[in-house]
């Protein structure tokens, strides 16, 4: 006759749980008290003279609740930190977070032929530079650069075409008086 202690142990490796949560007839004890193999447990199992008891529930709503106060800034005060603020939220990770947005709205802006390549790579090294401390500046400083580029280009047109008519009047300028010298030197002959 083997003791109970012994079954329980046996019951618990087969099952994969602990020792607590094997639960035995008590009608049937002198029949369980005669399993002494894995194999006999085995039999008493399929049979139903030993169960597993079911896992007890583990409520999480507590911590779900906490969880949710803390999403809105409650029990985080200088009494609740144990890290320096350097440790609970590194500036290299800010920085590194920074750096890739602004990156990312670069390339949205060169792919999608907001800014030419040049221009990007002018912002890129500004980027790294520490110039902008958002995608809000950025954007900002992108916008009043290109309506620059567009005045500075609207002017240089202007002139050009001023240029342009300025050399055609003084060619057709030197034209009328090549014209008028030659009508004068036929009246002379």
């Amino acid at each position: 006759m083997t003791t109970l202690r012994l079954v329980k142990r046996l019951a618990a490796s087969l099952k994969g749980c602990g020792q607590k949560k094997i639960w035995i007839d008590p009608n049937e004890i002198v029949t369980v008290q005669g399993a002494n193999s894995r194999a006999s447990i085995r039999r008493l199992l399929k049979d139903g003279l030993i169960i597993q008891k079911p896992v007890s529930i583990h409520s999480h709503y507590r911590a779900n609740k906490k969880n949710k106060a803390k999403l809105k800034g409650r029990y985080r005060g200088l009494g609740k930190r144990k890290g320096t603020a350097e440790a609970r939220n590194p500036k290299k990770i800010l920085w590194m977070t920074r750096m890739k947005v602004l990156r990312r709205l670069l390339k949205k802006y060169r792919d999608r032929k907001k800014i030419d390549r040049h221009f990007y790579s002018r912002l890129y090294n500004k980027v790294k530079g520490n110039t902008f401390k958002n995608r809000r500046v950025l954007m900002e400083y992108i916008f009043k650069k290109k309506a620059d580029f567009a005045r500075e280009k609207m002017l240089y047109d202007q002139s050009e075409a001023h240029r342009r008519r300025f050399r055609e009047a003084k060619k057709r300028r030197q034209e009328r008086i090549i014209s008028k010298k030659a009508e004068v030197k036929r009246e002379k002959e």
